[in-house]
């Protein structure tokens, strides 16, 4: 098949379906799961793990869909401007932009410096036990959202903001953007909801740019070359992100966010354990 198997990119691809869209980290669980495997970090795997973030794209699409290409046919504010009454009609992804924006400033000017933070697997585990920790009593600091509350373009600004600090590896876009939600009075359920919306243009925008710069440093034969595991890849991705995001949603509505935390301290733990027993670790 190439540079992976056909059941080390199943393996993988579950392992993000599960992992992109709940707050504990993808690339946390990458580590683990390539030192089980022992896949090497070749640049085809590196691409890989990002390309197959578009079936988790398409899963947030499909399971919102009546949402996402819905238009806002409410009359626009009394003396509008021409300009004004377009971002009303398409408010959705309006906001969707604005909040897309902090992040992609950032990781433009800033992406030599954030592919080096993301070759440090002591930041990764450290990170997951301190947002664990943080995730214990977040439920407690943000227990004030109302169903009334909506999502402003300041709102959404002030989310793509907090989604800046997923550039820390082991943060967790998910948990950045829906704590960001939370902060803005969303209910948890409201502000998990637009962190899904969010991830679209995110990280439809890192798989595009992640593509593109294999094409341009000659990796056209390396992707023609493992086409079948990238298409694998991208299915199971999909299959399994669908379930993940269902399972989310009723989960945290109902409980949420202690046992994420707990669960990301385990991690982060048996990372630090894995580097102290000697175990030689690298970021897919």
């Amino acid at each position: 098949m190439g540079d992976l198997t056909t059941w080390e990119a199943i393996i993988i691809a579950v392992v993000e379906g599960l992992t992109e869209f709940l707050p504990v980290s993808s690339t946390g669980h990458m580590i683990i799961t390539q030192n089980m495997l022992g896949v090497e970090s070749t640049e085809f795997v590196k691409a890989f793990t990002v390309i197959i973030q578009f079936g988790a794209i398409l899963s947030v699409v499909c399971l919102y869909w009546k949402r996402f290409f819905r238009l806002n046919h409410t009359p626009a504010p009394q003396g509008a401007s021409s300009l004004q009454r377009f971002l009303h009609k398409f408010d959705f992804y309006w906001k969707l932009l604005v909040a897309f924006i902090p992040a992609a400033v950032l990781g433009f000017l800033f992406s030599d410096k954030i592919d080096a933070m993301l070759e440090s697997v002591v930041v990764v585990a450290v990170m997951l036990v301190i947002g664990g920790i943080f995730m214990l009593f977040c439920d407690r600091i943000f227990s004030k959202g109302s169903e009334k509350t909506e999502v402003t373009e300041k709102r959404a600004f002030f989310i793509g903001l907090f989604q800046c600090i997923a550039m820390i590896p082991g943060v967790s876009r998910s948990m950045a953007t829906i704590v960001g939600g939370m902060a803005q009075k969303l209910t948890r359920k409201d502000a998990a909801e637009f962190s899904f919306f969010l991830a679209v243009p995110t990280m439809f925008a890192a798989t595009a740019y992640k593509v593109l710069k294999l094409f341009l440093d000659g990796g056209t034969e390396i992707l023609v070359n493992n086409l079948s595991a990238l298409l694998i890849g991208n299915v199971v991705a999909f299959i399994v992100a669908l379930l993940a995001i269902k399972f989310f949603i009723s989960f945290v509505t109902k409980y949420g966010f202690k046992a994420f935390g707990w669960y990301r301290i385990i991690v982060g733990g048996l990372i630090i354990i894995m580097l102290l027993c000697g175990h030689s670790l690298e970021v897919l």
